[in-house]
Protein backbone atom coordinates (compact mmCIF):
# COMPACT_ATOMS: atom_id res chain seq x y z
CA UNK A 1 0.00 0.00 0.00
CA UNK A 2 1.40 3.41 -0.87
CA UNK A 3 0.96 6.63 1.10
CA UNK A 4 -0.24 9.82 -0.49
CA UNK A 5 0.59 13.25 0.67
CA UNK A 6 -2.44 15.38 1.04
CA UNK A 7 -2.41 18.69 -0.67
CA UNK A 8 -2.59 21.91 1.27
CA UNK A 9 0.54 22.47 3.34
CA UNK A 10 -0.09 20.09 6.18
CA UNK A 11 2.02 17.09 7.10
CA UNK A 12 -0.98 14.79 7.08
CA UNK A 13 -0.77 11.42 5.43
CA UNK A 14 -3.73 9.83 3.71
CA UNK A 15 -3.35 6.07 4.06
CA UNK A 16 -6.19 5.25 1.65
CA UNK A 17 -5.96 2.79 -1.28
CA UNK A 18 -3.84 3.71 -4.29
CA UNK A 19 -5.39 2.59 -7.55
CA UNK A 20 -2.28 3.06 -9.72
CA UNK A 21 -0.91 -0.09 -11.37
CA UNK A 22 2.63 -1.04 -10.47
CA UNK A 23 4.29 -1.77 -13.83
CA UNK A 24 7.80 -2.45 -12.50
CA UNK A 25 7.38 -6.28 -12.34
CA UNK A 26 5.87 -6.26 -15.82
CA UNK A 27 8.79 -4.27 -17.22
CA UNK A 28 11.28 -6.57 -15.48
CA UNK A 29 9.70 -9.68 -17.00
CA UNK A 30 9.57 -8.10 -20.47
CA UNK A 31 13.24 -7.13 -20.31
CA UNK A 32 14.24 -10.65 -19.31
CA UNK A 33 12.19 -12.12 -22.19
CA UNK A 34 13.71 -9.61 -24.61
CA UNK A 35 17.23 -10.65 -23.60
CA UNK A 36 16.35 -14.35 -23.91
CA UNK A 37 14.93 -13.88 -27.41
CA UNK A 38 17.85 -11.69 -28.50
CA UNK A 39 20.18 -14.57 -27.63
CA UNK A 40 18.00 -17.52 -28.68
CA UNK A 41 16.77 -16.39 -32.11
CA UNK A 42 20.19 -15.97 -33.79
CA UNK A 43 21.30 -19.33 -32.40
CA UNK A 44 18.17 -21.04 -33.73
CA UNK A 45 18.51 -19.40 -37.16
CA UNK A 46 22.15 -20.46 -37.50
CA UNK A 47 21.48 -24.08 -36.54
CA UNK A 48 18.63 -24.60 -39.04
CA UNK A 49 19.96 -24.82 -42.55
CA UNK A 50 17.88 -25.18 -45.69
CA UNK A 51 15.07 -27.57 -44.88
CA UNK A 52 14.56 -30.23 -47.51
CA UNK A 53 11.36 -32.21 -47.57
CA UNK A 54 11.94 -35.81 -48.69
CA UNK A 55 10.26 -36.94 -51.88
CA UNK A 56 9.08 -40.52 -51.97
CA UNK A 57 8.56 -42.43 -55.14
CA UNK A 58 5.00 -43.37 -55.64
CA UNK A 59 4.55 -47.12 -55.85
CA UNK A 60 1.91 -48.86 -57.84
CA UNK A 61 -0.82 -50.06 -55.55
CA UNK A 62 -1.41 -53.76 -55.52
CA UNK A 63 -5.10 -53.51 -56.20
CA UNK A 64 -7.30 -56.52 -56.14
CA UNK A 65 -9.03 -57.13 -59.42
CA UNK A 66 -12.34 -56.91 -57.57
CA UNK A 67 -11.82 -53.30 -56.45
CA UNK A 68 -14.18 -50.88 -58.12
CA UNK A 69 -12.60 -47.80 -59.70
CA UNK A 70 -14.70 -44.66 -60.16
CA UNK A 71 -13.86 -41.31 -61.69
CA UNK A 72 -15.96 -38.32 -60.65
CA UNK A 73 -15.92 -35.24 -62.86
CA UNK A 74 -18.28 -32.65 -64.26
CA UNK A 75 -19.17 -31.30 -67.67
CA UNK A 76 -17.69 -28.01 -68.87
CA UNK A 77 -19.63 -24.73 -68.92
CA UNK A 78 -21.32 -25.76 -72.19
CA UNK A 79 -22.45 -29.19 -70.94
CA UNK A 80 -19.80 -31.16 -72.87
CA UNK A 81 -18.49 -34.26 -71.05
CA UNK A 82 -14.89 -35.41 -70.86
CA UNK A 83 -13.80 -37.38 -73.92
CA UNK A 84 -16.19 -35.57 -76.22
CA UNK A 85 -14.93 -33.11 -78.84
CA UNK A 86 -14.83 -29.53 -77.59
CA UNK A 87 -14.48 -30.44 -73.88
CA UNK A 88 -12.99 -27.37 -72.17
CA UNK A 89 -12.33 -28.97 -68.75
CA UNK A 90 -14.45 -29.76 -65.75
CA UNK A 91 -16.38 -26.87 -64.28
CA UNK A 92 -17.85 -26.32 -60.84
CA UNK A 93 -21.06 -25.22 -62.56
CA UNK A 94 -21.24 -28.35 -64.75
CA UNK A 95 -23.31 -31.48 -64.26
CA UNK A 96 -21.89 -34.41 -62.31
CA UNK A 97 -20.39 -37.28 -64.29
CA UNK A 98 -19.42 -40.62 -62.74
CA UNK A 99 -17.42 -43.13 -64.76
CA UNK A 100 -17.83 -46.77 -63.69
CA UNK A 101 -14.53 -48.63 -63.96
CA UNK A 102 -12.99 -45.30 -65.02
CA UNK A 103 -14.53 -45.77 -68.48
CA UNK A 104 -18.33 -46.06 -68.64
CA UNK A 105 -20.41 -42.98 -67.74
CA UNK A 106 -23.33 -43.89 -65.47
CA UNK A 107 -26.23 -42.14 -63.78
CA UNK A 108 -26.85 -42.44 -60.03
CA UNK A 109 -29.35 -45.27 -60.52
CA UNK A 110 -27.04 -47.11 -62.91
CA UNK A 111 -24.12 -46.68 -60.50
CA UNK A 112 -26.11 -48.25 -57.68
CA UNK A 113 -27.40 -51.11 -59.85
CA UNK A 114 -24.06 -51.94 -61.47
CA UNK A 115 -22.16 -51.68 -58.17
CA UNK A 116 -24.69 -53.96 -56.45
CA UNK A 117 -24.60 -56.54 -59.26
CA UNK A 118 -20.80 -56.49 -59.33
CA UNK A 119 -20.50 -56.89 -55.54
CA UNK A 120 -23.13 -59.66 -55.51
CA UNK A 121 -21.23 -61.57 -58.20
CA UNK A 122 -17.98 -61.27 -56.22
CA UNK A 123 -19.66 -62.45 -53.01
CA UNK A 124 -21.29 -65.45 -54.79
CA UNK A 125 -17.97 -66.37 -56.44
CA UNK A 126 -16.28 -66.30 -52.99
CA UNK A 127 -18.84 -68.74 -51.61
CA UNK A 128 -21.47 -66.44 -50.14
CA UNK A 129 -21.56 -63.77 -47.44
CA UNK A 130 -20.27 -66.05 -44.66
CA UNK A 131 -17.24 -67.14 -46.70
CA UNK A 132 -16.26 -63.59 -47.66
CA UNK A 133 -16.70 -62.37 -44.06
CA UNK A 134 -14.27 -65.04 -42.85
CA UNK A 135 -11.52 -63.49 -44.98
CA UNK A 136 -11.77 -59.66 -44.97
CA UNK A 137 -9.05 -59.44 -47.62
CA UNK A 138 -11.58 -60.73 -50.15
CA UNK A 139 -13.98 -57.84 -49.54
CA UNK A 140 -13.61 -55.41 -52.46
CA UNK A 141 -13.12 -51.68 -52.02
CA UNK A 142 -14.13 -48.63 -54.02
CA UNK A 143 -11.39 -46.26 -55.18
CA UNK A 144 -12.55 -42.83 -56.32
CA UNK A 145 -10.51 -40.46 -58.44
CA UNK A 146 -12.18 -37.06 -58.21
CA UNK A 147 -11.50 -34.16 -60.54
CA UNK A 148 -10.13 -31.13 -58.71
CA UNK A 149 -12.96 -29.01 -60.13
CA UNK A 150 -15.75 -31.45 -59.30
CA UNK A 151 -17.96 -30.18 -56.48
CA UNK A 152 -18.01 -32.25 -53.31
CA UNK A 153 -21.70 -33.01 -53.84
CA UNK A 154 -20.79 -35.08 -56.92
CA UNK A 155 -18.22 -37.12 -54.97
CA UNK A 156 -20.55 -37.49 -51.99
CA UNK A 157 -23.33 -38.78 -54.28
CA UNK A 158 -21.00 -41.45 -55.69
CA UNK A 159 -19.93 -42.47 -52.17
CA UNK A 160 -23.55 -42.71 -51.04
CA UNK A 161 -24.55 -44.92 -53.99
CA UNK A 162 -21.68 -47.40 -53.65
CA UNK A 163 -22.12 -47.68 -49.89
CA UNK A 164 -25.86 -48.21 -50.37
CA UNK A 165 -24.95 -50.96 -52.85
CA UNK A 166 -22.98 -52.70 -50.09
CA UNK A 167 -19.35 -51.67 -50.46
CA UNK A 168 -18.04 -51.06 -46.92
CA UNK A 169 -14.77 -49.29 -47.79
CA UNK A 170 -14.35 -46.23 -49.98
CA UNK A 171 -10.96 -44.62 -50.61
CA UNK A 172 -9.56 -41.86 -52.77
CA UNK A 173 -6.82 -41.92 -55.37
CA UNK A 174 -4.70 -38.80 -55.67
CA UNK A 175 -1.88 -37.70 -57.90
CA UNK A 176 1.41 -37.37 -56.06
CA UNK A 177 2.81 -33.85 -56.02
CA UNK A 178 6.50 -33.02 -55.67
CA UNK A 179 6.67 -30.71 -52.59
CA UNK A 180 10.05 -29.31 -53.69
CA UNK A 181 8.80 -28.24 -57.11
Amino acid sequence: MAAKLSGGGGAKFDLGQNSDINVTPFVDVMLVLLIIFLIAVPVAIQTIEKLEIPVFESTESKDKVENLLLTVSTTDENGVSAGEPGFAGASRNGQCRVYFGNVTPVTSEELYDQAFERLDAIVQRAGGPDAIMDDPEKIPQVHIRGDVNAPWSCVAGAIYNVQAAGYPTVGFISNPVDPNA
